[in-house]
């Protein structure tokens, strides 16, 4: 059972994808906690992972996704228990809604033997034209790749 003072939401959450992540000494505040700032660093390290796994790099030249271009658009978290100490967490990630051009993550920081959740929140993430600048459509491929990181729900929404 998961212990937070948050909503965990909807849906399987055995969905998605789970990244250990470290937290550093210098991701730490002067009390020895996480500092709130960190957790997208930590979010965006889980993610990270999980593109690489699948070949994407930030060199067009050598990426599996050499058209896709993803920046942030939102961030929003909401902190449930403090994460103390440096050491080994989880990060687990799912897709809540693939669209055209964008994609909307949500997460959960967990302890490392995934009892508590410390935060949770969501991530919008627009694929950009690396050329333009605008957003642009996901490609089939990229699509395929985020398939496996939809929640049941979504998938029977569909």
């Amino acid at each position: 059972m998961l212990r937070s003072g948050a909503d965990s939401g909807g849906g399987n959450m055995d969905d998605g994808h789970f990244a250990t992540v470290e937290v550093h000494f210098d991701d730490l505040d002067a009390m020895g906690v996480l500092h709130n700032s960190r957790y997208a660093l930590l979010v965006e390290r889980a993610t990270n992972t999980y593109w690489q796994r699948l070949g994407w790099s930030m060199d067009a030249a050598v990426s599996t996704f050499p058209e896709v271009l993803p920046v942030v658009r939102e961030f929003m978290i909401s902190f449930a228990v403090p994460v103390v100490g440096a050491g080994e967490r989880v990060v687990h990630l799912w897709l809540d809604r693939l669209g055209t051009t964008s994609v909307v993550y949500g997460f959960r920081v967990l302890s490392d033997d995934r009892s508590v959740v410390h935060a949770q929140g969501h991530r919008v993430v627009v694929n950009l034209d690396p050329a333009t600048l605008r957003p642009a459509p996901i490609s089939d491929t990229m699509r395929a790749s985020l398939v496996p990181l939809l929640r049941d729900t979504e998938v029977a929404a569909r």
